[in-house]
């Protein structure tokens, strides 16, 4: 079968025009038909044969524009590395991949990274031109250094208030705009202090100090960092269900009886690729559940209402599933009827009725049975004594 050329090119543009493209995009925009991007874009353009077509505003209205072009030849003009947090990405999952080729420039985090002479492979590198400042979060600690896209030159004082407010005041910031063109220009500033404004298109370099509380990176998160009426799965027995749950890359969980949400939360946190449902029948706890899941950067978290099982027939299949509220019979049932064999499934019960249900699912099911007691040191009088809490009897099995 004959090579079908490509028609389609997408050129990652810096902020210097074609002045900074190689010998072969400088040909595939010289003979292109179409020229689409952003009105910044195209401005930086000399005049050229092609047609010029502005990329429209969502985003996603410009993928049936650009297919409406195929089979003549266009040219896709996106920032720097386009595959690096840019539109390249989502084109060429539109697109067949004998349909388009790349021709990338160099991206904004190598421009800042040369800038300020950090080691490339040991900073942090985040897009948050289209994202909230709340993913920051878990990766805030005194000594990481990140270097962040923006939506705009005022995301840069929100970015300083979000980082004094966590404690994070002294942090170092590096406000980078129009990187590599004739506008560049690289200012100096502290989170806390007074800063001017900012044009598009901005980066900033952060060099993370001060006394804010980094979130550990192991499982069993302290209670105090989640919102809670009381009803939550506490640390000891979260670190260890996370452990039974042992999440991987690319894994779903089905958090059922979601309470504050933790233990979805903590299996998101693990890994960016994770997936989470929490699926909770108190709406009043839906919206603690949301909060407490953007306050700690995995706004990603699906909150589902609704009691279980009725509400997980149209949920994307799981590789694991916590149950931590509403056990049953019918449920375990109707798990094991209807969601794939390997998936993990681990239970927590409190009450001697939920208990029961787990002692005989162990003796029917198989799996592993673990009773897990706990106590805390506690005034007693004049002296300290233990306080021991509710045992938590936990069931987990592979189905």
């Amino acid at each position: 079968m004959a090579e079908v050329a490509p028609w389609l090119t997408i050129i990652g543009l810096g902020e210097d025009g074609p002045d900074g493209l190689t010998g072969a995009s400088r040909a595939a925009l010289e003979a292109a038909e179409i020229v689409m991007g952003p009105p910044r874009h195209l401005s930086l353009l000399p005049d050229l044969p092609g047609q010029r077509v502005d990329w429209p505003v969502p985003f996603a209205d410009g993928l049936d524009l650009l297919a409406g072009f195929a089979g003549r030849q266009v040219v896709v003009l996106a920032s720097g590395d386009p595959f690096w947090f840019g539109a390249g990405s989502v084109i060429a999952r539109r697109f067949a991949r004998e349909e388009w080729r790349a021709m990338p420039g160099p991206s904004v985090f190598s421009l800042a990274a040369a800038h300020l002479g950090w080691p490339l492979e040991k900073v942090l590198c985040l897009g948050h031109h289209a994202t909230p400042l709340t993913r920051l979060r878990p990766h805030l600690a005194r000594g990481v250094r990140v270097i962040m896209t923006l939506r705009d030159g005022a995301a840069v004082t929100e970015l300083a208030d979000y980082l004094t407010n966590l404690g994070f005041g002294p942090s170092q910031l590096w406000v980078m705009e129009a990187l590599g063109g004739p506008r560049e220009r690289v200012t100096e500033v502290r989170a806390g202090a007074e800063s001017e404004g900012f044009d598009h298109p901005v980066a900033v370099a952060v060099q993370v100090a001060g006394e804010g509380k980094a979130l550990p990176q192991a499982s069993g998160l302290d209670d105090g960092v989640f919102d809670s009426d009381g009803v939550m799965t506490k640390r000891p027995v979260r670190a260890l269900t996370l452990s039974a749950l042992a999440p991987k890359p690319f894994e779903r969980l089905w958090d059922i009886g979601g309470g504050s949400g933790s233990v979805g939360i903590e299996w998101l946190l693990s890994h960016p690729s994770t997936e989470a449902i929490t699926v909770e029948p108190r709406a009043d706890r839906i919206g603690l559940i949301t909060a407490n899941a953007t306050a700690l950067g995995v706004d990603r978290l699906r909150v589902v209402e609704g009691k279980a099982p009725e509400a997980l027939a149209d949920l994307p299949t799981p590789d694991a599933v916590f149950i931590g509220g509403g056990l049953s019979v019918a449920l375990l049932d109707w798990l094991y009827a209807h969601v794939p064999a390997g998936t993990r499934l681990v239970a927590n019960a409190v009450t001697l009725e939920s208990e029961a249900v787990l002692i005989a699912a162990h003796r029917t099911r198989g799996g592993s049975l673990l009773r897990i007691e706990l106590s805390e040191a506690a005034p007693l009088g004049p002296r300290t004594g233990w306080k021991a809490a509710y045992p938590v009897v936990q069931w987990s099995v592979v189905l």
